[in-house]
């Protein structure tokens, strides 16, 4: 079966084997056309929107070379006069033919736009969520309308973290939700709907000091953003709460222990081992949380500070290190050098309340495999511990290109040399890592496999005298061989 996934990584599949879309732009056609919802794309359209204000003169005839090579590589059985059945032609353009249940993005759509009662509620939205592996369309985010649709998948996956909570709520799940209402109040702070499911759920456990003070909360942001009081709807909340006149929550279902979890202890892998440092115990909760919740991941301890953090993880060996880049004593970032330093020594992400603290960007330089917002989803943050895991990406792009655009060009003595004597195809594949892309998406915008990008980064590790993939990322944007907001070309194609 054809299937096609935007929402992370793009890519199309073949009875879950990945197919070979072509360079960058070939696949920002496909992209374009899967955005379009089944619906025709102008051939004009696709060239003003792959070339925004600079078309090349032959831009008809290479639009229409990605489409022949698009159509090979989705249905290679087709005769050479068969009509195609996929990409097809309908003029004045061309569509993308498939079923809803061929893409991610529609099917994810679908899912969180269905009706019913809680339960399948919560079925959907869960399904919905699951489908997520990361920004949707990132590749193409310099694209405006790659950039609007990743915004409307965004908005739509929020309503969805919503919908959930809602249901969850309803079938008596308060205790399990409350730290994930949490970050994503703090993390949404201007949605009305993310404080009335977090009060509600504080409420529901009993805690009306907190559910009240999540409203206070909600009226200091939303006068010192807005100028504003809060809405009619969460003012009735509040009043609601404070005359003791809302239901009493439905009783808490037993927890099940999820289906993943067995089949993982009987396969007889081991699960990652995860360390978290932060000074606040609402994080390290809620991490714990998320983490017990989580098959295939464990958390062997928890420190409040630097140095507990660099003797816990000397006594664990753990995979992963969580670590908040502020803490007392040894903050977050001397932490992290210390423990990078040692042989062999764990991935370090650094969790922080803000996306531009310059100790970040020292951070990135020392090594650690990127950072993640304490506000970020459960989703986003398992994603970023088996990224960094794997050794292969580093976390939440789009924030580090900001973080990167709002520090680039201070070059630091300590930094490498320029980049001198790498080939050709060595300096195409520190392009695409300073982007964010993860190993295959490299291998399938240069034609290389994924072992072959796997052996480059190890070589341009070994060239410069770097240990980690995000210091390949500083030393591209500090020597000026890639730049914020430039846009990329490669020398091979």
């Amino acid at each position: 079966m054809l299937t096609f996934t935007a929402l992370g990584p793009f890519q199309a599949w073949a009875d879950g084997v990945p197919l070979d879309l072509g360079g960058q732009r070939q696949r920002a056609v496909l992209a374009r056309l899967l955005v379009a919802g089944g619906r025709a794309v102008p051939v004009n359209t696709l060239i003003d929107e792959l070339w925004p204000g600079a078309p090349p003169a032959q831009a008809l005839s290479t639009i229409q070379g990605y489409v022949s090579r698009l159509r090979r590589a989705l249905e290679p059985d087709r005769a050479p006069r068969e009509e195609a059945r996929v990409l097809v032609s309908a003029p004045p353009g061309y569509a993308l033919r498939a079923a809803a249940e061929q893409v991610d993005a529609w099917r994810f759509e679908a899912l969180v736009k269905s009706e019913g009662d809680p339960g399948r509620v919560w079925a959907a939205m869960d399904t919905a969520l699951g489908l997520w592996r990361g920004p949707a369309l990132a590749e193409f985010g310099e694209l405006s309308w790659a950039a609007t649709e990743a915004g409307r998948l965004e908005e739509l996956r929020l309503i969805a973290v919503e919908r959930r909570a809602g249901a969850g709520l309803a079938l008596g799940r308060a205790t399990s939700l409350v730290a994930d209402l949490e970050a994503h109040a703090s993390a949404y702070p201007l949605r009305e709907e993310a404080w009335r499911l977090l009060a509600t759920a504080l409420y529901g456990l009993g805690r009306q000091g907190d559910a009240l003070a999540a409203l206070r909360r909600a009226r200091s942001v939303w006068r010192d953003e807005l100028g504003l009081d809060l809405s009619a709807g969460l003012q009735r909340l509040e009043a609601d709460m404070l005359a003791q006149r809302l239901e009493s929550p439905a009783p808490e279902e037993p927890p099940q222990a999820p289906a993943e979890a067995s089949a993982i202890v009987s396969s007889g892998t081991a699960p990652l081992r995860v360390v978290v440092a932060d000074d606040q115990a609402l994080v390290r909760a809620g991490v714990r949380a998320m983490l017990d919740a989580e098959p295939g991941v464990t958390m062997v301890g928890e420190a409040t500070n630097g140095e507990e953090a660099i003797a816990l993880v000397a006594e664990t060996g753990p995979d992963v290190v969580l670590l908040d880049i502020q803490m007392p004593h040894l903050d977050g970032l001397a932490a992290a050098r210390r423990i990078l330093s040692e042989t062999r020594p764990p991935k370090v992400i650094m969790m922080t309340t803000f996306g531009s603290d310059e100790n970040l960007y020292a951070a990135l330089r020392a090594g650690v495999s990127g950072f993640i917002l304490k506000t970020s989803a459960p989703e986003q943050f398992l994603a970023a511990i088996r990224a960094a895991s794997a050794g292969d990406a580093l976390i939440d792009p789009t924030i580090t290109t900001r973080l990167i655009a709002g520090f680039a060009g201070r070059v630091d003595p300590a930094s490498p040399p320029a980049l001198a004597g790498l080939a050709d195809s060595q300096l195409d594949v520190l392009k695409l890592v300073a982007r964010g892309l993860t190993n295959r998406q490299i291998g399938q915008t240069l034609s290389l496999s994924e072992e072959e990008v796997a052996i480059m980064v190890k070589s341009l590790l070994e060239h410069l005298g770097l240990f980690d993939r995000a210091q390949l990322v500083m030393a591209a944007y500090e020597s000026g061989f890639v730049t914020p907001g430039e846009k990329t070309s490669f020398s091979s194609l």
